[in-house]
């Protein structure tokens, strides 16, 4: 049994520290059950609630989530296109989001994936500064995809 300052009571049955807690106008909530005795403490559950939510809630607001953002190319992209492409993703990598470079291979173009590789590695060299490669460009079917990943400010 702990007391609303922190005070450790001994142990006692529950209906003594039932009657404990309601004379001081508060109650008895046990923190430990797994524990032989179980500990119990006398506190004001309500005031308890909601000083554990607002904990969490500020948990939650300093938690940065980081999407997925996902550019496509295909092999015969324009110069102007491509550096289009670019500037999309390094304002995703500056927003703090991963970018998905995507290769989309059509008919016969299937046949000369070496074009796709070096796209992507121009596109890589790109936006060097602001990412790094999370994972190297892999052919899965029609499609080749690298994830780029930004760059920790210091």
């Amino acid at each position: 049994m702990i007391g609303p300052t922190g005070e450790t009571l001994g142990i006692m049955s529950s209906a003594k520290a039932l009657e404990q807690a309601y004379d001081r106008g508060l109650d008895l909530v046990m923190m430990s059950a797994q524990a032989t005795p179980p500990v119990c403490k006398i506190m004001d559950y309500g005031k308890y609630c909601f000083e554990r939510d607002k904990r969490e809630k500020e948990a939650r607001k300093k938690q940065q989530t980081v999407e997925l953002k996902e550019i496509q190319l295909s092999c015969r992209i324009d110069t102007h296109d491509f550096e289009t492409k670019v500037r999309h993703a390094l304002r995703f990598l500056s927003d703090g989001n991963k970018v998905r470079v995507v290769m989309k291979f059509k008919g016969r173009e299937m046949s000369h994936t070496e074009i796709g590789r070096e796209v992507l590695a121009k596109f890589e060299e790109a936006c060097s500064e602001s990412g790094t490669v999370d994972k190297k460009p892999v052919l899965d079917g029609r499609f080749m995809s690298m994830v780029i990943s930004p760059v920790k400010a210091k």
